[in-house]
């Protein structure tokens, strides 16, 4: 059974940096494509970052690019997520999703599992 478990979240103000972690468990993580989406109360969940299964190639949505970096440690079955210069408008609840496959896109369908998530709350 595969597991993801997030962690790293947390209350910041603006301007400021936090570096989420993802913890892959029961599958064949260093073949599979990672991804992180993220949910602001009342909106839907909204495609954040992608990294394929050897970490060269990366994905990110318009409104993170520049400032969030999406990396991977295959011998620690880890993807991380550092953000930095954070806004209020990226809080929400992040979430780590695996691929089946090696290369991943910015579709939820794509991905087959999912972490509970983790709350980043930005400060004005």
């Amino acid at each position: 059974q595969v597991q993801l478990v997030e962690s790293g979240g947390g209350l910041v103000q603006a301007g400021g940096s936090l570096r989420l972690s993802c913890v892959v468990s029961g599958g064949t993580f260093s073949s599979a494509a990672m991804a992180w989406f993220r949910q602001a109360p009342g909106k839907e969940r909204d495609f954040v970052a992608t990294i394929s299964w050897t970490g060269i190639t990366t994905a990110y949505a318009d409104s993170v690019k520049g400032r969030f970096t999406n990396s991977r440690d295959n011998a620690k079955n880890t993807v991380y997520l550092q953000m930095n210069s954070l806004k209020p408008e990226d809080t929400a609840v992040y979430y780590c999703a695996a691929a089946r496959q090696r290369i991943g896109g910015p579709a939820q369908y794509e991905y087959a599992y999912w972490g509970q998530g983790t709350q980043v709350t930005v400060s004005s």
